[in-house]
């Protein structure tokens, strides 16, 4: 197989034991990598309806086919397990090296299975592999696990994937971190990682694969460059090259896109005017940046580090907030001006492996409860929590991070403190499917309200479809559903299969849409034909759909808080009115994709015109 390194690991840490098995050639082809690859094989080796942390389940490590192939913007990797949150698919995106590093030891995928005595590590290197005791490394943030492995290991730049405090003792909020800040961040990948006592899995190998047409891939790489230097979102890829996803970060608090004090208020109303910059990358920028960071193979380097020497807190080595970061703990809790207090937030969850969208989320929905006499001083160990309490902010994110006094109960989500307290703010609670938020709201983007509530990993605003962007759209256009259903399958296909390629989204913009096949076919040899990708992308998000289906999660199991689809509706700022109607978007979804719009479930003649899906169809329709 051409740019594949052509096997996959089984590791069961109950026993100790190691397993290797080529890589199923028929499914790489039908769901590309990464999170849709990962599906299948958790289709096909965990049983139904185990508990996501029970030794029993599976956690996938699974690369794509442009990891480490040379291919630009391809170095993504995903984790893949059940979720504790909803029982759903989860599927989570990690950039950094991981991927590539992973992929030169030998190995496309890792899956773990099972639950050690004591702590370990996995080493995967050229003389093969082994589980190492990881108890000195049990406790250690993430910076202090890099370092502490580099000297173990004798290798100059770690390139593990490993959870911090937070998914070691479990946390629905638990990450897989890279590259010190880079994180696989949603829906408790960590946590499940944790409940199996394993540390991390660390790659370190340097073997090579060869790709089909090293020729083609060079002159693909080439038009890359070119169409981001000379096409038509060139000044996009410029932006982002300087200032990453935190260049919209203004925009998208005036347009509504950006949430204010926990999805209620408005930019507009809320946020004084001078501090409407002060969170934005380029602000930021300007007291904090020490130098760029880039992912492996990525010729736009949209992140950097920062050295933040303030007032209240002083940090050597961050990465800097992302977009969402930077809304989260900023606006989002009513946070109008203090850039210290995002970064001292950001950088405590990337050290602790927590997911920021989901911390973020948690402190604003605990904020406005608070606020309204809903959650008490008492329940907040004696924390004044109310909107632009900064200090607060931090305390109680503390707390979170060292699961210390209240920080134990809200360390596994809104949701779950809603329901430890007796339901209280169960009306403010902002999420899908128990899943907070990131900074994008369906008010703004009618369409995403789709995405958010009905991808089979719910919660995310990354997982295809027409998404934020479908809000920068005249409103006459953006409430047409039914003129928008088309355009939210061909763009639903295209980010599954940016996503399981192994391709960073953000290709969305930095690719023309014919390079995405262009690549894949230069890599791997297996020569899709334009018609073929009309349809993989939606092969994948139907394995991802009916893996829940196995599960017993049917349409009516998905879920959106009201909030965020105007019930009831805002009465000021510019999303003032704006309802949503999820449901007619879902039904326009379900019918072209063949589904029943009670239960969600495929028909048989759908199944097997996306192909691949037998494993499915035997579920589902079994022979009589």
């Amino acid at each position: 197989m051409y740019s594949w390194a052509g096997k996959v690991l089984f590791v069961d840490l109950t026993t100790g034991e190691f397993r290797e098995e080529p890589l199923n050639e028929e499914w790489a082809r039908s769901f590309l990598g990464c999170g849709a690859l990962g599906t299948r094989y958790l289709y096909e080796y965990m049983p139904p309806h185990v508990d996501p942390m029970a030794p029993e389940s599976m956690v996938g490590f699974v690369c794509g086919p442009g990891n480490g192939a040379g291919a630009l913007m391809a170095p993504r990797f995903m984790t893949v397990c059940k979720s504790p949150i909803n029982g759903t698919i989860n599927v989570s995106n990690c950039g950094g090296g991981f991927g590539p590093a992973l992929r030169q030891t030998g190995f496309d995928a890792v899956f773990v299975t099972g639950a050690a005595e004591k702590p370990v590590f996995i080493d995967i290197s050229d003389d093969g592999y082994e589980l190492r005791d990881a108890s000195e490394l049990w406790g250690k943030t993430i910076l202090e696990t890099e370092k502490a492995l580099q000297e173990q290991l004798g290798i100059k730049h770690v390139q593990a994937a490993m959870i911090g405090p937070g998914g070691e003792r479990g946390s629905w909020m638990g990450s897989i971190m890279n590259d010190s800040h880079r994180a696989a961040g949603r829906g408790g990948i960590g946590g499940v990682v944790g409940s199996k006592n394993l540390k991390a899995i660390v790659p370190h190998g340097s073997k090579r694969f060869e790709v089909y047409d090293r020729k083609e891939l060079l002159a693909v790489n080439k038009k890359i460059i070119d169409w981001q230097k000379n096409g038509p979102l060139h000044e996009l890829a410029s932006g982002f090259k300087m200032f990453g996803t935190g260049i919209g970060y203004a925009g998208s608090l005036l347009s509504g896109d950006c949430s204010v004090l926990n999805w209620k208020g408005s930019g507009v109303e809320d946020c004084p005017e001078e501090f409407r910059e002060t969170m934005s990358a380029a602000k930021m920028d300007e007291l904090y940046r020490e130098k760029k960071y880039a992912c492996n193979g990525c010729p736009v380097g949209c992140g950097a580090i920062y050295k933040v020497d303030g007032k209240k807190y002083k940090i050597d080595d961050t990465g800097r907030p992302e977009y969402e970061t930077a809304g989260g703990f900023g606006p989002m809790i009513g946070n109008y001006g203090d850039p210290e207090t995002v970064n001292y937030c950001n950088y405590l969850c990337n050290e602790y492996g927590l997911d920021t969208i989901a911390v973020a989320g948690t402190l604003a929905w605990a904020m406005e409860c608070h606020s309204d006499g809903i959650l008490t001083d008492e329940d907040l160990d004696g924390i004044e929590l109310n909107w632009g309490n900064n200090d607060a902010a931090c305390k109680i994110v503390e707390k979170i991070c060292k699961n210390e006094g209240c920080g134990a109960i809200l360390q596994n989500g809104s949701r779950a403190a809603s329901l430890h307290w007796g339901k209280r703010g169960w009306d403010r609670l902002c999420t899908a499917s128990g899943m907070e938020l990131a900074m994008h709201d369906p008010r703004f983007a009618p369409m995403l309200s789709r995405t958010l509530k009905y991808d089979p990993s719910p919660g995310r605003h990354t997982m295809g479809g027409l998404g934020p962007n479908s809000g920068n759209v005249p409103v006459e256009e953006k409430f047409n559903y039914d003129a928008q259903a088309d355009k939210d399958i061909e763009m639903t296909n295209m980010y599954e299969i940016a996503h399981n390629g192994g391709f960073c989204m953000f290709t969305d913009w930095a690719y023309s849409p014919e390079m995405y096949r262009e690549v894949i076919n230069a890599t791997t040899g297996f020569n899709y034909s334009e018609e073929e990708f009309k349809s993989i992308g939606l092969r994948t998000w139907m394995m991802r759909w009916c893996f829940n289906l196995r599960e017993g999660i049917q349409r009516k199991d998905y879920t959106l808080a009201d909030r965020m689809v105007g019930k009831p509706p805002l009465t000021e700022g510019p999303l003032a009115g704006c309802q949503p109607d999820v449901e007619h978007i879902m039904d326009n979804f379900s019918e072209r994709m063949g589904m029943d719009l009670d239960t969600g479930i495929p028909s048989e003649e759908k199944l097997k015109e996306l192909g691949g899906l037998d494993c499915v169809i035997a579920d589902l329709y079994p022979a009589k």
